[in-house]
């Protein structure tokens, strides 16, 4: 099969967009430490939670420089006729963008669980109000 140099830019939208979701997940998650103030029954799960998600988001968002990196590395490959090597760095690319995805699919989760955590913690808090 032969990829032209069109095939790896297809992907450039797509992997700058992931970046930039990314880094929003970030900086939201920046913001939410920084302010973290008010230390509750919950704030242990908080803050373990916080540092998996953090860990997690560092690691999505380096698999998607890595794939960006890989995608242009095999446009060059190809753009210098190196077309065996260039498929072949193409899909490392994408390996490692499924990797990067697989990865945003876990931080979902354990936001899913700190929501969780957090609703919890107000549940007990409402129950406390009205007692």
């Amino acid at each position: 099969m032969e990829i032209t140099l069109t095939t790896p830019a297809l992907l450039f939208p797509a992997i700058s967009l992931l970046l930039l979701a990314y880094t929003n997940r970030f900086v939201t998650l920046a913001t939410i430490i920084r302010n973290f103030e008010e230390p509750s029954d919950s704030t242990q799960k908080q803050i373990a939670n916080l540092r998996r998600r953090i860990q997690l988001i560092k690691r999505m968002q380096e698999a998607g420089a890595g794939s960006f990196f890989l995608c242009v590395l095999s446009m060059l490959a190809i753009y210098l006729d190196y077309q065996s090597i260039g498929g072949w760095i193409f899909g490392a690319s994408l390996v490692l963008l499924l990797w990067s995805l697989w990865l945003s699919v876990m931080e979902i989760r354990i936001s899913v669980e700190a929501l969780d955590v957090h609703l919890q913690s107000l549940n007990i808090h409402y129950k406390k109000k009205n007692d």
